[in-house]
């Protein structure tokens, strides 16, 4: 999953200011903005399909003692979203090679996706045990940390990955997260920036980006963002409130609406669409 780093500075601001309200709404879609879906299981998704597994467990079969080949395998249920083989297997594979770091943070990604995030942090912190400097471990703990509102020891976590020279763009994203909630939205673009720099097509900082961006009044720059993360991924509905927000901050409120509008249709329960939906409905009424 590595790539070389290349950076580029943001771009220049500009543009009205944004009400008050706005910056409110920024702070709730901020606060609501996810983790990069670029995880430690990085096989592509067909290497979870009844053919790949069936040939990985033929290469278990053959040679029973070799832990790399359960980890192997453990990756490819992971990725079919089959969690308790995945968890077996990394546990036998522990159980073959105890120092065996990468299967343990393997380990506490599905324990992650299952909600056990104590179970999580514990192998995450063997992990680090075994590898002080594994800079995956430190992100994935960092991002338990950073759902619990634990921020201090998240910002740790990114920052000891990011010191240790890692090539994996969840470091930055998340980092420029917490940067972001206190406000630090310079820094937390420069960061967006990077992580977009190592992978261009993760649609979660193209859409942090924008919200900071529009907190420092940059609505070109925002709306070229969020339009980017809604061509990546159309399906999200913190993206589409975010383009709400931009559309109101451009005056365009109809527009604005039906963003807001099909944010709600996409998670009826999400907050920040349901405010938009209920501040711009007149003027797509009257539109």
């Amino acid at each position: 999953m590595s790539s070389l780093i290349r950076a580029f500075p943001p771009a220049s601001f500009r543009m009205p200011a944004v009400s008050s309200l706005g910056v409110l709404m920024m702070v709730a879609l901020a606060g609501c903005q996810s983790g990069p879906t670029l995880q430690s299981i990085s096989l592509e998704q067909a290497q979870g399909s009844a053919e790949n597994l069936s040939s990985l467990t033929a290469a278990v079969n053959a040679d029973p003692r070799n832990p790399e080949t359960y980890n192997v395998r453990g990756i490819a249920y992971g990725r079919s979203g089959d969690n308790k083989r995945a968890i077996q297997d990394f546990t036998t594979a522990i159980q073959l090679d105890p120092n065996f770091y990468q299967a343990y943070a393997n380990r506490a990604l599905v324990l992650r996706q299952t909600n056990q995030n104590a179970e999580a942090v514990a192998d995450y912190n063997q992990a680090i045990r075994i590898n002080s400097n594994y800079d995956s471990a430190y992100i994935g703990r960092g991002n338990i940390y950073r759902i619990a509102n634990r921020n201090r020891e998240a910002l740790g976590d990114f920052q000891k990955a990011i010191d240790l020279n890692t090539t994996d763009p969840r470091a930055y994203h998340n980092r420029g997260l917490l940067y972001q909630l206190d406000k630090q939205h310079r820094q937390a673009i420069e960061d967006f920036s990077t992580a977009i720099s190592m992978d261009a097509n993760a649609p979660e900082p193209y859409s942090a980006r924008a919200v900071s961006y529009l907190a420092l009044n940059n609505v070109e720059d925002a709306s070229d963002d969020i339009n980017r993360a809604i061509q990546l991924d159309g399906k999200r509905a913190e993206f589409w409130a975010t383009q709400g927000l931009v559309l109101e901050a451009r005056g365009d409120k109809a527009k604005a609406y039906r963003s807001f509008a099909h944010a709600a249709q996409l998670d009826p329960n999400y907050q920040p669409a349901k405010d938009g939906v209920g501040r711009t409905r007149g003027s797509a009424a009257g539109a």
